[in-house]
């Protein structure tokens, strides 16, 4: 691995080191030898105290944030969220470390890995796995020789839950590992020499998903119910609790629905009913014990959603993925970020960069929902909406008013509030800002129209009705109103304020939730149904999810069977955890992608924008191998060119 190639450069200084002191006199040899490394931190002078060892641990924790902290991308691998981005592979000195290691993590050959059939190539999203990996150890190695000396109970407790942590984060980044590689190399222990480095073999994944479940476990057990605020992000009991939880549910969806592109992979159906139960009773503990201080955010209520055009109140949904959520109770292990980047220097989040148009704070539109996902949102009743029809252009503009039509805002009207917290359409509003980027009120979202100032005049014309009916008086600011390329945006993740200072687009400091409740009531929902098909508990979960969006209760007709209980399931997994980076990791598990996208060699209908343009077809006429290897990824060919043992997946040679 790249991030052990200071290892093999150390052995070789130390090799020369010895060779020079063979022909130097001894007085000369002995002043040599006993030199303090001028570069680094040895084991002599640094982990010595509880301090030394909490800077170790903040070392590993920066160093795997990167690795999730971006999951959002992982999206533009599902059907209802389109990623833009075009990255190349080579390691850019001046961007942050999270940038580059998605910038190779969405290399491949076209330039253009974010769409649902380019699952394949992460070659620097394996390579700083591995990194984190290697920090995790060499915390884990010296924090227990640490423990080997004479210290307080509560020094000794403190040194403990470091290793706790540390554990904690080296079964989260082998858990991502299998979940896109399979079998894959294991490192229990900082590698001794290059060949402990280089020279492995991957371990069955059957190994590596027992060596995962042992460190959440040992995690657990150590690590804290509750965080007080000035820790808030590290990891807790209830976050080893819930990540081992869901290990056991991917290793049932592997074992019931199989993993054909994994040699030597079995299904089982027995084991997948073992994992199930598992997984169930691990959320069950997460969700009912009341040591973990764990609730819905505002508990669940939908809170107050403003007409069409308007952004004044907004559900408490929206303002669960601001900053203003820190803290909550509802986000069980989150990544941190900091904030201004003269105070903290790459440390922000950048979803108002990722997420926004170039008339808020200059985003880049790069993630954006799509024309499926709007559909999936259901009525205030509970019903399913009728489906909106994307219209183009018409004399007179007649799109904005014909029934159902995407360019329509009535089309809108009614919907579980989820919809308005999360997407942006026509006549929608949003905090612009100005070249200095200072607030400057209101500004209206209008696909294809790059700008325009919505005066008195414009109004009174009738060019764009929904103006004078929605946001007369409101909206009197020029911006650009539209780069995205399907006719939708995002609100979910994005600044609807007015932050003193401004915070810049990649300065936000909203903490990434890895893990939430909504998402373990959701995967205890799925593992029951599995289990014993729909019960009590599990449809009361779905429903408090349901809630939130001012939905009823799921009706009988709904959680009649298992096949009707899981449908229900998915639909909450899609409206509640949408740009959350579970989407991709959930058609593969169930083995859906020919559900979504059609059966191989078969042609496959385009994805539209709100004007019914075709925007992109993904699985078209694809081979059987093509989807092969979109269920599974590619061993980074450069770590096999320098470890002749790492064997390919199958789809991939």
């Amino acid at each position: 691995m790249r991030n052990f190639k200071n290892i093999k450069k150390n052995i070789k200084n130390i090799a020369a080191v010895c060779l020079l002191a063979m022909l130097l006199p001894v007085s000369c040899v002995k002043d040599l030898l006993n030199q303090e490394h001028t570069t680094q931190l040895t084991s002599n002078i640094y982990w010595r105290t509880v301090s030394d060892a909490e800077n170790g641990l903040h070392a590993v924790y920066a160093a795997v944030r990167g690795c999730f902290d971006r999951d959002y991308l992982f999206d533009g691998h599902g059907e209802f969220t389109r990623v833009r981005q075009t990255y190349t592979d080579p390691f850019d000195a001046s961007l942050s470390y999270a940038e580059n290691l998605f910038n190779g993590a969405a290399y491949n050959n076209n330039n253009n890995a974010w769409n649902p059939d380019n699952y394949g190539e992460f070659n620097a999203m394996y390579q700083f796995l591995y990194g984190g990996i290697h920090r995790a150890n060499y915390a884990i190695d010296n924090v227990t020789e640490m423990l080997r000396g004479s210290w307080s109970d509560d020094a000794r407790l403190r040194l403990e839950i470091i290793v706790g942590e540390a554990k904690f984060l080296r079964a989260l980044c082998y858990f991502r590992l299998i979940t896109m590689w399979g079998d894959v190399p294991y490192f229990g222990e900082t590698p001794k020499s290059p060949a402990d480095a280089e020279n492995v073999s991957r371990r069955p994944i059957g190994e590596i998903k027992d060596y995962i479940l042992a460190d959440f476990t040992d995690a657990a057990n150590i690590l804290p119910s509750q965080r007080p605020p000035s820790e808030w992000g590290r990891a807790t009991k209830a976050a080893a609790v819930s990540l081992r939880g869901k290990t056991h549910l991917y290793w049932a969806s592997w074992k019931k629905n199989g993993w054909p592109e994994l040699t030597g992979f079995v299904k089982s159906e027995a084991e997948a009913q073992e994992a199930f139960r598992a997984a169930a009773a691990d959320f069950l503990d997460v969700i009912n014990n009341a040591a973990y201080g764990l609730s819905l955010y505002m508990g669940g209520a939908p809170g107050e959603c403003d007409e069409l055009g308007k952004a004044d109140k907004l559900p408490n949904y929206y303002h669960l993925f601001t900053s203003r959520a820190n803290g909550n109770p509802e986000f069980i292990f989150v990544f941190n970020h900091g904030g201004p980047r003269a105070t903290y220097r790459n440390q922000g989040e950048q979803m108002m960069r990722v997420f926004t148009t170039r008339g808020i704070l200059n985003g880049q539109m790069g993630v954006m929902p799509n024309f499926e996902l709007a559909d999936r949102y259901e009525l205030l009743t509970g019903e399913q909406a009728p489906e909106i029809i994307p219209y183009p252009n018409m004399p007179g503009n007649a799109h904005y008013t014909m029934e159902n039509s995407s360019r329509n805002p009535e089309t809108y009207r009614d919907r579980d509030f989820r919809m308005k917290a999360s997407m942006i359409w026509d006549f929608e509003v949003q905090i612009g800002y100005d070249s200095e980027y200072k607030p400057k009120g209101f500004v209206p979202w209008l696909y294809n129209v790059a700008s325009m100032t919505v005066s008195q005049s414009v109004l009174n014309s009738g060019a764009y009705p929904h103006f004078t009916e929605f946001n007369l008086g409101q909206i009197t600011n020029e911006g650009p109103f539209s780069q995205a390329r399907v006719g939708y945006a995002f609100r979910k993740f994005t600044r609807n304020d007015d932050p003193s200072p401004v915070l810049y687009r990649n300065e936000g400091t909203f903490g990434w939730p890895v893990v939430r409740l909504a998402d373990v009531y959701l995967m205890y929902a799925e593992a029951d149904n599995e289990l014993n098909g729909p019960q009590p508990l599990a449809i009361e979960l779905v429903n408090r999810i349901r809630a939130r969006g001012a939905l009823p209760p799921l009706t009988a007709d709904k959680t009649g069977d298992y096949e009707s209980f899981f449908n229900a399931i998915e639909q909450e997994r899609i409206v509640e955890l949408v740009a959350e980076g579970h989407r991709c990791f959930d058609i593969r598990r169930w083995r859906a992608l020919e559900r979504i996208f059609g059966e191989p060699n078969t042609p496959s209908p385009y994805f539209l924008d709100v004007s019914g343009a075709n925007y992109g077809r993904f699985f078209h006429n694809a081979s059987e191998r093509r989807y092969q290897q979109n269920y599974i990824c590619r061993i980074p060919q450069r770590e096999r060119d320098r470890n002749p043992n790492l064997t390919q997946n199958t789809p991939w040679l």
